[in-house]
């Protein structure tokens, strides 16, 4: 099987209509694609930044506030001198960009312009056609984030098209931790909607603040499965993680369960010897019976993210990461039933008998000493 193609979507800055493109992504993904997508308001720098890092075929822009051909023209400049030339652009803007704008945008180095009335059916084919041959032989990366992005693709690539298989845990355990990683691995994992990505995102602004060189790097899950798309939409609600100082990867499950892709190990080991200070790794959102990082792997430290609203006691005895967890933290520890839940998983992880921290946290909140006392946690442990 041929690995999905990927590509990036995004809105422009001073931009925030959104509807189209999410109606657009939606077909895509319907259509095999993966699908990276950037938020709206972003810069011509995020998005070539993402792009990068993702190692997508193109990037597909969404734009209705003007401006379009400067912009689109400055994203094929940008990619042009970062040395990804094989990184495509195509997009949008119903009514708003002409027909003389897209001859300019063409000669520009825009690949293709669409208007209002063109089908989504024409926009899936268009990029079915244009983005899911094979990439032909790349030139010798001009970055180490360029560099860093074709190898993790290598990476998941032999995996979907099964030269390489999934490692077994044997595997995973035989190469000591020493010698395979120079980062400190932190594994965050929870159910859907605990705000694992924004509490991710507060820490990740906690880290560029306290280390004015250091660099850090995010491995992000999103569900997806064998054959079929998905959107891998982490990056959209990652304010402080758009920095030249952070590397993130998206990656999709592609039918795995537990939370990881196939490819996540390998991977993950790749980031952990690139010299990051950091490497964050955040799972699918996970139910009670999820384990996803194995003792003794690459991982370091564990923190289960859990809401208030979890459901009854007997449900909370159920959930196995709370014995496997170093770190429990309850987010948005301000809604009304925190501190019952605060109390209950205290008691919960009493019966453990083992070093456990508890904290809560609302990393919605500017300044969150939760988050705050979570960052101190990481950083000594």
């Amino acid at each position: 099987m041929a690995s999905p193609i990927r590509i990036l979507t995004a809105v422009p800055i001073c931009d925030g209509h959104d509807s189209a493109i999410n109606t657009i992504n939606l077909e895509f993904i319907r259509h095999g694609i993966e699908v990276i997508y950037l938020g709206y308001h972003r810069s011509v720098g995020d998005i070539v930044r993402a792009a990068i890092q993702e190692d997508v075929r193109a990037i597909g822009i969404s734009s209705y506030n003007g401006g379009h051909v400067e912009f689109f023209a400055a994203v094929v400049d940008l990619l042009g001198k970062k040395g990804a030339h094989d990184i495509k652009v195509f997009g949008g803007g119903g009514g708003t960009i002409t027909h003389r704008d897209a001859t300019i945008m063409r000669r520009k180095g825009v690949d293709e312009v669409f208007f209002a009335g063109t089908s989504l059916g024409e926009m899936v084919k268009f990029v079915h056609q244009h983005y899911g041959k094979p990439r032909t032989k790349r030139s010798h990366a001009k970055s180490f984030d360029l560099e860093l992005a074709h190898k993790l693709t290598k990476i998941e690539d032999a995996y979907a098209t099964g030269k390489r298989k999934r490692p077994t845990l044997k595997a995973q355990r035989s190469t000591p931790n020493q010698n395979i990683r120079n980062s400190k691995v932190v594994g965050f994992t929870g159910p859907g909607g605990a705000g694992k990505t924004t509490l991710i995102d507060e820490l990740v602004l906690r880290f560029l603040n306290a280390n004015s060189k250091g660099r850090i790097a995010i491995l992000s899950h999103d569900p997806s499965v064998v054959g079929e798309g998905a959107l891998l939409g982490d990056r959209a609600t990652m304010i402080n993680s758009q920095d030249d100082r952070v590397f993130m990867r998206s990656m999709a499950t592609r039918g795995q369960a537990g939370g990881l892709s196939p490819a996540t190990h390998d991977c993950l080991a790749l980031l952990a010897q690139s010299n990051f200070d950091y490497v964050i790794i955040e799972t699918v959102g996970t139910g009670q019976e999820a384990m996803p990082f194995r003792k003794n792997g690459i991982v370091d430290l564990t923190a289960l993210v859990m809401n208030p609203d979890y459901g009854s006691r007997l449900q909370l005895q159920k959930i196995v990461m709370l014995d496997l967890a170093e770190i429990v933290v309850v987010n948005k520890s301000d809604l009304q039933r925190a501190r019952t839940a605060h109390t209950e998983i205290e008691q919960r992880l009493e019966q453990n008998r083992r070093n456990q921290r508890l904290i809560g946290t609302v990393a919605k909140r500017h300044r969150d000493p939760g988050v705050d006392q979570l960052f101190e946690l990481i950083s000594n442990r």
